[in-house]
């Protein structure tokens, strides 16, 4: 009998552990959704705000498709991240219905044993009837383990009515709880509808925009090799530059190293130990804006045939953003070159951040800058009302994903 409660004892708290290890895994997955979701909700909302900003402009058909591409994604990404919380909570209301349901005839099963027992109680109740069980005892020993015994059923009275208090509690808890999943599941449902019909018209309006580019696509093919070509130019003289002021650090410091990355001083290291520990959590180059473009080699929207090679990322900001330094370092560079907006690069240790396509520049060679200090003001373009940074991330000369490093982005 001993070994038969510790088993059913152990199997109780096992199944308990499980069971709260299970609804706070639930939970905790429930939360990460609901972050998501409202992070994908400030996308869009700043996607709006932007592109209503700038609703007056003559936008070129390559950037308004790059706008769509970009918002149908965040649109979409929203809509499945909503369909998972739905998904989540529908498992939830299920479980909690189940729970209560199990309750209910656990407590059906508790009242009935409780009331038999009462009743028990009660033919035995009189004090006489009591001191007779004892009296009749065959020697002192057994009167003893009698006196226990009503002790122990007094007790287990006590502990039968607590335990139906503590379930019906419980029931009146998840009964709470179910209604308010129910509640937000309504909530998800609605909002997704709105969501959808956001996604059905910008869908609407990318198709018959490429329907109309369709018609003279070889225009616009010719138009974004040029850019591609142009984008390459920009990326070559920056490498150049790159490899010159490696090469010049190496020689400053007596090192013949590779020329693919910079000979560090101990202030140099330690800052980019710094840099390196904050990876994913670096602020955005500038305040208000959504990624454009993404970085890598990707096809292009307009003509998939063609590629882009994209060395960072393109941000869409607003009329007069500041671009400003995602994290402490030196002003390694000022670059100015043919046709070209300038571009501040700034040194982090043996990384580099670029802020291309500025308008005004307000630091110089040498300079060294804090987190999120303003360093420029991104250009604004007057014949469509664009303001786009491109920002590069690179160590030495191998460029990474901007994406790793800034937080959210």
């Amino acid at each position: 009998m001993k070994v038969n409660r510790l088993t059913y004892k152990f199997a109780f708290i096992l199944g308990f552990l499980l069971c709260s290890g299970f609804g706070f895994s639930q939970s905790n997955k429930q939360k990460q959704l609901e972050s998501r979701r409202q992070e994908l909700r400030r996308e869009i909302q700043k996607i709006n705000e932007l592109q209503t900003e700038n609703n007056s402009k003559a936008k070129s058909e390559l950037s308004l498709i790059e706008d769509f591409n970009y918002k149908i994604n965040v649109l979409s990404n929203l809509i499945k991240v909503t369909n998972q919380q739905a998904n989540l909570l529908t498992r939830e209301i299920s479980s909690n219905q189940n729970k209560i349901s199990s309750l209910r005839d656990e407590l059906k099963q508790l009242k009935e044993a409780y009331a038999a027992m009462i009743v028990k109680s009660y033919k035995s109740k009189n004090q006489q009837s009591k001191i007779m069980f004892l009296l009749s005892s065959d020697d002192f020993k057994q009167a003893y383990k009698r006196l226990k015994y009503i002790k122990q059923y007094s007790e287990h009275q006590k502990q039968q009515g607590e335990i139906i208090k503590a379930k019906t509690f419980e029931l009146q808890d998840i009964n709470v709880q179910l209604l308010k999943q129910q509640e937000d599941k309504k909530k998800l449902i609605a909002e997704n509808r709105v969501v959808q019909r956001s996604l059905e018209t910008e869908r609407k309006q990318h198709q018959t925009l490429m329907v109309s580019i369709k018609k003279n696509l070889s225009r616009y093919a010719s138009q974004i090799k040029k850019k591609q070509r142009e984008a390459n130019r920009i990326d070559r003289e920056i490498d150049r530059i790159i490899k010159a002021a490696i090469v010049k650090s190496n020689k400053k410091a007596g090192k013949t190293t590779s020329s693919k990355s910079f000979a560090l001083t101990a202030e140099e290291s330690v800052l980019a130990s710094n840099f390196i520990s904050n990876k994913g959590k670096l602020p955005w180059p500038v305040e208000k804006g959504f990624v454009r473009l993404g970085y890598g080699t990707q096809p292009h929207p307009i003509d998939r045939s063609l590629t882009i090679k994209s060395n960072g990322v393109r941000i869409a900001t607003e009329k007069g953003a500041k671009a400003r330094a995602v994290f402490d370092g030196v002003v390694s560079e000022i670059l100015k070159m043919r046709n070209v907006n300038p571009i501040v690069m700034i040194r982090h240790g043996n990384y580099l951040t670029l802020y291309r396509n500025l308008s005004q520049v307000y630091v110089k060679k040498g300079d060294k800058v804090k987190t999120k200090q303003v360093i420029g003001e991104v250009f604004t373009n007057p014949s469509n009302g664009e303001t786009v940074l491109s920002f590069t991330l690179s160590k030495g000369t191998s460029t990474e994903n901007p994406a790793s490093w800034i937080y959210k982005m």
